[in-house]
């Protein structure tokens, strides 16, 4: 499907290279830590070191590093998940060398300036006031909060104010130096060179990184509290309901026929929740579920917003869909396989036409130590999947959920 080869670098970076016949060339580089791994008093931390890595290193001023990455020409940017911590670029192949150098002194040379971590801070602190007046953020952070005990899960990636504000140098320096070594870096790159010319070019600017111990924070994984809440908001002219369902504790079959599940069920533009409560009713506008199959997160989450009104009419609508599909009335046949086998393909075109995407998806595959040709290794599966292992993964999953109303304060 793509010409790739993998190769861990003396120092242990994991580096993996594509070669594309295209004028782009998009590297990504990630860092794994991420949300999950951050203790209670660190809640917010490898999001704020992400911004910080734009802010000047030992060699150029946040000016400078900031002029340099815009005069590539191309795009720049960065963003902070559950598992990691990843900064990419894309641009015109000419340019690769130096884009690798500017990667190599942001991640290997951040200096955190005090002067730019207040600035930085005050930045973060609007992003999260932000997250606060848009209510379908603010109703997946209530969720979370009510639905785990113990889980990192519980805790927004951006942190909250509390963290953010105790944020000092010594802190954020302590963790990056903790975490932001070779042996826990990986680099995907895709352009029009040959692998030995990207290796060479990469051990050029990352060999003075040095190899050092570290250990990350114990995960804990945990199921989300069956249980249902009412919350209230000013100035809002809907109401949002959320499910959320986790499992733990399904084999990679299981988890491939809750992708065909989640497809049918709320993914599609034509999904079982979307005729039901739009089409059918004109309940909602809004309506879609997301399945999160990374390691240690395992979530589904079914999202609607609608009038206060019809709030238990919509629950009642979404318990009797989840019924009928356990009890199998609705129908999952060869055909919703196929179809399925046909999203997948797609998918998997779209990825290999862009150079952006395929860097972005080889690159978590190698930072969750999963194979980079594993979507093929799915669509075989996939010829394996029957109606039953549908059914049965749906009554495995579908149980047991946690349910948010956000509804007006009066």
């Amino acid at each position: 499907m793509f010409d790739a080869k993998q190769k861990v670098l003396p120092n242990g970076i994991k580096l993996i290279t594509i070669k594309k016949d295209t004028q782009i060339a998009a590297i990504h580089t990630g860092i794994k830590i991420g949300s999950i791994y951050e203790n209670a008093n660190e809640k917010g931390i490898s999001h704020f070191i992400e911004h910080m890595l734009f802010k000047g290193s030992k060699v150029r001023t946040n000016e400078q590093l900031n002029i340099e990455l815009e005069a590539l020409g191309g795009e720049y940017n960065a963003y902070t998940d559950n598992t990691s911590t990843v900064y990419s670029i894309t641009t015109l192949s000419e340019e690769l060398e130096k884009s690798i150098e500017l990667l190599s002194d942001m991640l290997i040379n951040a200096s955190f300036p005090n002067e730019e971590i207040e600035k930085e801070r005050d930045v973060i602190l609007a992003e999260i006031r932000t997250s606060k007046d848009d209510v379908e953020d603010y109703s997946f952070k209530k969720i979370n909060e009510i639905a785990f005990d113990k889980s990192p899960l519980k805790h927004e990636t951006i942190g909250d104010e509390k963290n953010i504000k105790k944020f000092n140098r010594e802190k954020l320096l302590n963790f990056y130096e903790k975490y932001y070594v070779p042996n826990n870096c990986h680099i995907s790159i895709v352009s029009p060179f040959n692998h030995d010319e990207i290796f060479d070019m990469v051990w050029k600017y990352f060999h003075d990184w040095m190899w050092k111990e570290f250990k990350r924070e114990e995960v804990i994984t945990e199921d989300n509290i069956p249980c249902k809440k009412v919350s209230y908001k000013k100035d809002i002219e809907q109401s949002t309901i959320i499910y959320l369902f986790t499992f733990h504790n399904l084999n990679k079959e299981e988890e491939l026929s809750l992708r065909i599940l989640n497809h049918k069920f709320g993914e599609s533009a034509n999904s079982i929740l979307f005729r039901e409560l739009r089409e059918e009713r004109g309940l909602a506008y809004d309506v879609y579920s997301d399945l999160d199959l990374t390691s240690s997160v395992k979530t589904l989450y079914i999202y609607t917003a609608v009038g206060e009104e019809s709030i238990e009419e919509t629950i009642k609508v979404i318990d009797n869909c989840i019924d009928r599909i356990k009890n199998e009335e609705i129908v999952f046949d060869d055909s919703t396989i196929k179809l399925m086998k046909k999203v997948l393909k797609t998918a998997v075109a779209f990825t290999l036409e862009d150079c952006t995407d395929i860097g972005n998806y080889v690159l978590h595959q190698i930072i969750d130590d999963e194979d980079i040709y594993k979507f093929m290794s799915d669509m075989s599966k996939l010829e394996q999947v029957r109606k039953k292992d549908i059914y049965d993964v749906a009554k495995l999953v579908l149980k047991n959920p946690t349910i948010h109303i956000l509804k007006k304060q009066k």
